[in-house]
């Protein structure tokens, strides 16, 4: 089977997909395992001082741009060359330098460049299928450009720059489009004229891309690429860097979700994580893709992790760590829009990739820290109220827990006798084993609970900070469905979400139901003895319940002095565990909101994050 790469006895040619990292890995092995004496690229000649010079600042990544139009005209329109690591004709030019290969420069200059893109296949393919296999599979799939076009006087050129660096080197490496291979073949064979070159009026100029435009330049993740970078400089493998890279984004957001929040625990666990990578598979599978793109990544983190943490996975994804200052003037990208130091511009990438598709994704971003501060000042300290949603999850699971305590206090009075005539409650096979010796069935007798139980404490966070939780409250109920509620929290001034919302975190809780109107156990002068939060929660708690029995969910079993100061009011204390329910909805319990007033209620949907 003839090499369908190589163009002639002197000239090889790599057909790639602009911006792809699989793309760049392959041509740094081709150029390794090579022995050329010229890289020729698709860049126009005019462009070359300016690209070497900003490859010599990488990893930093810079655009080398040149303006369009007469001198005479407003700067409305620049092209421009991304000098991003990740881009197969960056890589190819870094590796030449590297090796001090010869470069060659030779695509056309034209007074106004004309974008084109298509649609491809995931470079992911790469990993199992040669480049050769999987660039023939493309050829009858791609447009053919039209006549007259400029496109097609640009693949004309560049045949005609081709057969002239003939003529000086021996083996050459040509790094192309994948879009004009085929027709830059036909035109070599063909030997077609060339077209005449126009000069651009406009010099080329190097730009430092802000750092919070870099994904509007760059073909792979700006933490992907950071990621390749590394192993580049510390010449590691990094065949398997399209998804290692996912797995490390997702860690390192969740690294920085728990940081934002200060949690001490959390329920993203590797479980957790396992299901969310399972669901971005088959979310990437349905779009026909090997790998996921930041919109499906974002898509399984807010189904699986909420808006916060799909918010904070695009805000890792968006981080770059060197682009660090730089001596040039900078610029900020929005699509095909840029900011230039004379004024605002069109801008037209000639080494785009895959088109690209822009998708919405429902989110509630962070407000920022003017608008916080602007609603904090706007805080009526009169006024508090609580969201509904959060009301009424929180009851439900009021009613759960004193269900369970309830159950719990009918286990403790459970007799074991041995079977007779009736299985009475079910079969004791703890008591049935222990007696296995013997051949006697036992079987276990439940009576009825006497009492129930309308007093519960969570402790969320035990031994709890005074610091962490300074906000020691009492919130009485607003109808015959809420329960009395005493709890210590964070301070949620500190954490403003909208206009009159804010948010705060439950350390512990006290809630009573039925409601009742109780003293505020926070001032009440009958529980100063208490040492720490948690003792004066228990002491609100084992006083004002009516029953013999307080339920206990603790993350710790009760502590002798908990155990003396429900004696002291004749109480016992029903022990939960906190491990019996799962982190999620723990996390969802702890977070609550407070409103500046019920008119806020109207509207607080839009503000509030939802947690999974």
């Amino acid at each position: 089977m003839p090499d369908i790469l190589q163009l002639s006895n002197h000239i090889t040619t790599l057909p790639v997909i602009h911006g792809s990292g699989d793309f760049a890995l392959e041509v740094r092995r081709r150029i390794h395992t090579g022995s050329y004496d010229c890289i020729a690229v698709p860049i126009p000649a005019d462009f070359e001082n300016g690209v070497e010079d900003a490859i010599g600042h990488l990893p930093r990544v810079h655009i080398v741009a040149q303006r369009e139009g007469g001198f005479s005209e407003d700067p409305s329109t620049y092209s421009f060359v991304p000098i991003d690591p990740c881009q197969p004709v960056v890589a190819a030019i870094r590796e030449a330098i590297a090796s001090d290969i010869p470069r060659a420069y030779v695509d056309l200059s034209v007074e106004s460049f004309e974008q084109d893109t298509s649609v491809y296949p995931d470079p992911f393919a790469l990993k199992t299928v040669s480049l050769e296999k999987f660039d023939a599979s493309l050829v009858t799939g791609l447009p053919r450009p039209e006549d007259g076009s400029q496109r097609t006087e640009r693949i004309h050129w560049m045949a005609h720059q081709l057969h002239m660096l003939e003529l000086d080197h021996d083996n050459i490496l040509f790094v192309c489009s994948i879009l004009d291979w085929p027709w830059i073949r036909d035109a070599y064979k063909r030997r077609v004229k060339p077209p005449h070159e126009k000069s651009p009026a406009w010099p080329t100029e190097i730009y430092y891309v802000a750092p919070n435009c870099l994904y509007f330049v760059m073909g792979e993740l700006p933490f992907i690429t950071h990621l390749y970078e590394h192993r580049r400089a510390e010449m590691l493998p990094d065949e398997t860097m399209a998804i290692d890279g996912i797995k490390s984004l997702i860690l390192e957001a969740r690294t920085a979700w728990v940081q934002l929040h200060d949690l001490q625990s959390h329920w993203l666990t590797p479980q957790t994580l396992s299901l969310m990578l399972k669901y971005i598979r088959n979310l990437t599978l349905i779009d026909s893709r090997m790998s996921p793109d930041l919109y499906t990544i974002a898509l399984g983190a807010k189904q699986i992790g909420g808006d916060d943490f799909a918010s904070t996975i695009i805000e890792t994804a968006r981080k770059y760590t060197p682009q660090i200052a730089s001596p040039y003037p900078k610029v900020s990208l929005r699509f095909d829009l840029g900011i230039f130091p004379a004024g605002d511009a069109d801008t037209k990438n000639r080494l785009l990739g895959t088109r690209l598709e822009w998708r919405e994704l429902p989110l509630r971003p962070s407000p920022t820290e003017e608008k916080k501060q602007r609603w904090h000042m706007q805080w009526d300290p009169y006024r508090q109220c609580s969201y509904p949603p959060e009301d009424y999850r929180i009851e439900s699971f009021n009613a759960h827990i004193r269900e369970q305590a309830r159950l719990l206090i009918g286990e403790d009075l459970a007799k074991s006798e041995k079977f007779s005539s009736s299985l009475k409650d079910g079969i004791d096979m703890r008591e049935t084993l222990r007696n296995w010796h013997t051949g006697d069935l036992y079987v276990k007798e439940l009576p009825p609970s006497k009492g129930s139980i309308d007093s519960v404490v969570f402790l969320y966070d035990t031994p709890a900070d005074s610091q962490k939780y300074p906000w020691h409250t009492t919130w009485y109920a607003e109808h015959d469905e809420e329960s009395t509620l005493c709890f210590y929290a964070t301070n949620f001034s500190e954490n403003i979400l909208g206009p009159g919302i804010g948010q705060a975190l439950y350390g512990g809780c006290l809630l009573l139901f039925p409601p009742r109107s109780i003293p505020d156990i926070w001032t009440d002068s009958r529980f100063e003895e208490a040492e720490t939060l948690e003792e004066r929660l228990l002491m609100g708690a084992t006083f004002h319940s009516k029953e013999k029995r307080v339920a206990l969910v603790s993350p710790v079993a009760p502590k002798t002095k908990w155990k003396r100061i429900a004696k002291r009011w004749k109480k016992r204390l029903v022990y939960i565990p906190m491990n019996r329910f799962s982190l999620q909805t723990l996390d969802r319990l702890r977070r609550f909101h407070v409103l500046n007033g019920h008119e806020v209620r109207s509207y607080a949907s839009k503000y509030i994050r939802k947690m999974r």
